[in-house]
């Protein structure tokens, strides 16, 4: 695990913190309840003139004040409130709100004109975006591991094989001494003790993208409980969002469950080294889950569901996760904010990420998400400077 940069974890709590009170002032949490309104701009609509803005400048002109409402997955949440801190302290006249509600919360809001972005840990299908009058890009902003943290005194390193902890999670493997789990973990003292599983209780894309997983590698997973931003769990208990799930972990002796990396690392969770589809037991780190992004090249609509990547060094549960902005901002002074945000997280965005337990875009990718980005204003250019090292430069088209 050395290989991520870890960040001090009262400060990560403290974030949090700082979120969810800005958020109690903007939204409900509920799926079905408005996250904020995403109408509501201090700017005159259409009052913004053509945008130059630079990172050395720190101007942006928005013709006022704008503020950005999003809201959705939990598995990026540490990564955009840094993300959206900084870039207010950038441009001081664009205020972005994020509410991590869940991957399933923010596609419902975004489908119902509630926020200015959602965000998910699986890409929209093509029946969610049929649903949105005003159109959707899927932009790609990052990625990370979902890896199986688990509650075990004194066993600091578990091997868990493929058939082994897809069964676990279907219940047909009960107790931590299981044959096939000692067989694969010799020397280490396995107890006769009982599994407890622990997964989301709400809609989520960590749930989504894990669920494909497990269908991919089980055919008995997926004719029994499918793939679903949520399921009908054979086995468990549930928690709400990421650091629901890591609290329960944490609190139960014999549990494991599923959650994104950084939640568990920061909570010194003990996380299993997985077997994948070349045989290998691999561990997640920032170098097995990009060698999971590089064995499935990203399409043009930026839809990729990695369920069981490639290669020796891959980490087999790893996902992009993606903002999702419409093709229509009938406000033009949000049309540009918007952008504004993407082209932050293209660029200095990324050198951030490794230190929060992310995965930076491969360069190929941050320039096809910044030229998806690139049409929702016709007055912003984004640019990233030929590399996502934060030397970006923002011209008026």
């Amino acid at each position: 695990m050395s290989r991520y940069s870890a960040i001090n974890p009262s400060l990560l709590t403290r974030a949090i913190s700082v979120l969810a009170l800005t958020i109690s002032l903007a939204a409900c949490g509920g799926g079905g309840q408005q996250a904020n309104n995403a109408g509501n701009n201090e700017a005159t609509p259409g009052a913004a003139t053509d945008t130059t803005a630079s990172s050395n400048t720190g101007k942006l002109d928005l013709g006022g004040n704008v503020s950005l409402n999003g809201a959705g997955a939990t598995f990026p949440a540490p990564l955009y409130q840094n993300w959206f801190q900084a870039l207010n302290k950038k441009y001081p006249n664009l205020q972005v709100n994020y509410n991590p509600n869940g991957s399933g919360a923010g596609v419902e809001n975004f489908t119902k004109n509630l926020v200015d972005f959602g965000a998910s840990d699986v890409a929209m299908t093509d029946d969610e975006i049929s649903k949105v009058q005003r159109g959707v890009i899927l932009l790609p902003m990052t990625a990370g591991g979902i890896v199986l943290a688990y509650n075990l005194p004194g066993v600091q390193q578990l091997k868990l094989p493929r058939d082994v902890y897809s069964g676990i999670f279907l219940g047909t493997i009960k107790t931590w001494n299981y044959p096939k789990i000692t067989a694969a973990n010799p020397g280490v003292n396995l107890p006769n003790q009982p599994i407890t599983i622990v997964h989301r209780s709400d809609g989520s894309g960590t749930t989504g993208a894990f669920t494909q997983h497990l269908s991919a590698i089980s055919p008995d997973w997926k004719t029994k409980v499918g793939s679903g931003k949520t399921v009908s769990w054979p086995v468990g208990v549930g928690a709400p969002k990421n650091d629901g799930v890591t609290a329960q972990i944490k609190r139960t002796q014999g549990a494991i469950g599923y959650v994104e990396y950084t939640y568990a690392q920061q909570n010194k969770l003990s996380m299993a080294a997985l077997q994948n589809k070349a045989g290998q037991f691999v561990v997640p780190d920032q170098q097995s889950v990009a060698k999971a992004l590089e064995s499935e090249a990203l399409p043009a609509n930026l839809r990729a569901f990695i369920t069981d990547p490639a290669g020796a060094q891959s980490y087999p549960i790893s996902t992009y996760t993606w903002v999702l902005a419409y093709k229509q901002y009938p406000d033009k002074a949000k049309a540009k904010a918007v952008e504004a945000m993407i082209e932050y997280g293209l660029t200095e965005g990324q050198k951030v990420s490794p230190q929060l337990g992310y995965v930076p875009l491969p360069q190929a990718v941050v320039q096809k998400v910044a030229t998806a980005a690139d049409a929702i204003s016709p007055d912003y250019k984004i640019a990233v400077g030929g590399s996502a090292n934060g030397n970006s430069a923002s011209n008026t088209k």
